[in-house]
């Protein structure tokens, strides 16, 4: 079983807790580093800067408290080792699903390789495949 770093314990920490209970789940299987949960504005302002997130702070998931997005990698990471992360993906989305079913999770789960969910990755327009953000269910009793 792998064991997560302390840098990755403070990031999941800062985690809705469906993030971690799926993140925790894979580490018996899957060796992963927890990138980021929580983003304050000058890192989120400065990742829209640099192109690596398309909305401003205080609209992202990561800006939530607790973060309602985490940044995961397989590791050892390979930033070019894009079928790597697929896979991963995959592993994740799968227990997510899981969870889910089994009524463990509240959330959806939102993989940044496929963001409208068609499962077609040739469509997708921004990749972060490191990135994983839960989508609420609808409250159809809020006007």
């Amino acid at each position: 079983m792998y064991k997560y770093s302390k840098s990755s314990e403070l990031q999941l920490a800062s985690c809705h807790i469906d993030l971690q209970l799926i993140f925790r789940s894979i580490l018996h299987s899957i060796d992963h580093t927890i990138i980021e949960g929580y983003r304050d504005q000058v890192t989120q302002e400065q990742y829209f800067k640099e192109g690596k997130s398309k909305v401003h702070y205080p609209d992202g998931k990561h800006n939530k408290t607790p973060s309602m997005a985490v940044d995961v990698a397989p590791f050892p990471i390979d930033w070019e080792d894009h079928l790597r992360f697929t896979y991963f993906a995959g592993f994740v989305m799968a227990t997510a699903y899981q969870l889910k079913a089994n009524n463990h999770l509240i959330n959806t789960v939102r993989w940044g390789g496929d963001w409208n969910m068609d499962m077609n990755f040739a469509n997708n327009k921004f990749n972060d495949l490191v990135h994983f953000e839960l989508i609420e269910p609808k409250n159809y009793y809020e006007e």
